[in-house]
């Protein structure tokens, strides 16, 4: 995973959840066989987007986690929850990528089969003063 790429977020149109806010992607081949290799675990409202893949393995893995298959159009075409160390997934011929996130997502987000999904770059940025008096502005004005 390149450091100097954005990360990602990605969301369930269909449910209105969030999925993940800070996604790495995986397009290269060394991105892709490192994927969460050497992780102890995935941070919250974290993951690995990997593109292209239909399957993936979790030999060397040291925890679980839940996979998302996802189709060329970002609708899901599978859920894989509590996905455990050292399995390999079935391949889905419908997925053009594979969303690695914490365990529980799926469930948390309520996401399954036909959801759509939003899958947009996000990009942090410092608070400007600007935005501060804007805030200000707009809390003067609902006490009032």
């Amino acid at each position: 995973m390149r450091k100097d790429r954005a990360q990602v977020f990605v969301y369930n149109r269909t449910k209105e959840t969030f999925l993940a806010f800070r996604v790495k992607i995986a397009d290269s081949i060394l991105s892709m066989l490192i994927g969460l290799l050497g992780k102890k675990s995935l941070e919250p409202d974290s993951g690995v987007w990997i593109i292209p893949a239909n399957a993936i393995h979790t030999i060397g893995m040291l925890f679980t986690f839940d996979l998302v298959l996802i189709d060329k159009d970002f609708k899901v075409v599978g859920v894989r929850e509590l996905v455990r160390p050292f399995k390999i997934t079935r391949p889905n011929f419908r997925a053009e990528s594979v969303l690695e996130v914490p365990a529980h997502t799926v469930f948390k987000s309520r996401t399954e089969v036909g959801d759509q999904l939003v899958i947009e770059r996000y990009e942090a940025r410092k608070p400007t003063k600007s935005d501060s008096l804007d805030a200000m502005v707009e809390l003067t004005q609902q006490s009032s």
